[in-house]
């Protein structure tokens, strides 16, 4: 008796997860990036990005060789407002979904030129700071999310290495002072520096490779 029941229930569970996969359909397929197609659309980037993504503008990020997961998630916040940039909103605002995957692979496909520190009186603060955080603020290493060397951490940090100081620098500011809201962690973090910290971590960043 006890076996026709297992089978029984054996039986049920079967069809119900049948049922389930039949209504629930067949898993979207994703298109694979179209390198072509995404460098054609980065055209419009290049006067403040530069045309391989190395932006030689130092109020403009560097975006070659990062992650394109997080290069998605930015275009996404920039169309939606939740990363509030006018001149970003307005550049996005006729994207697709397929547009900003095929930017976002393009640009990491392209090799980061290296950049450089320039503040020797304070290379060693932000060099402490990346690697060993503020213990006494409860601040974390930078290296702890974004690797030793910068590289990030796919689909979850973005690369950090070279990035030009002053953007680093004025997205930690805009972080602190509430402007940037997407990103809860560095909130977080830059809500307990102040501008000496900010300033020397970023420019101990532009250095690293």
């Amino acid at each position: 008796m006890k076996s026709i029941v297992s089978l029984l229930m054996s039986t049920i569970l079967t069809v119900l997860v049948a049922s389930t996969a039949m209504a629930a359909g067949p898993a979207p397929v994703v298109a694979k990036p179209d390198l072509a197609k995404g460098e054609a659309a980065f055209a419009m980037c290049v006067a403040c990005h530069a045309a391989d993504g190395n932006s030689t503008t130092p109020v403009n990020p560097k975006l070659s060789q990062q992650h394109p997961e997080y290069l998605i998630k930015q275009l996404h916040e920039f169309k939606s407002g939740k990363r509030a940039n006018a001149v970003m909103s307005g550049m996005v605002a006729g994207l697709s979904d397929d547009d900003m995957r095929n930017i976002s692979y393009w640009l990491a496909s392209k090799p980061a030129k290296p950049g450089f520190a320039k503040e020797k009186d304070t290379v060693a603060l932000g060099e402490r700071i990346y690697r060993g955080g503020i213990p006494d603020r409860q601040i974390a290493a930078c290296a702890s999310c974004h690797s030793p060397n910068g590289a990030g951490m796919p689909a979850q940090y973005p690369r950090m290495s070279g990035q030009h100081a002053d953007y680093t620098t004025s997205q930690l500011l805009q972080f602190r002072d509430g402007i940037r809201k997407n990103s809860i962690q560095m909130t977080q973090v830059a809500a307990k520096m102040n501008d000496r910290e900010i300033k020397a971590v970023s420019d101990y960043i532009a250095g690293l490779r």
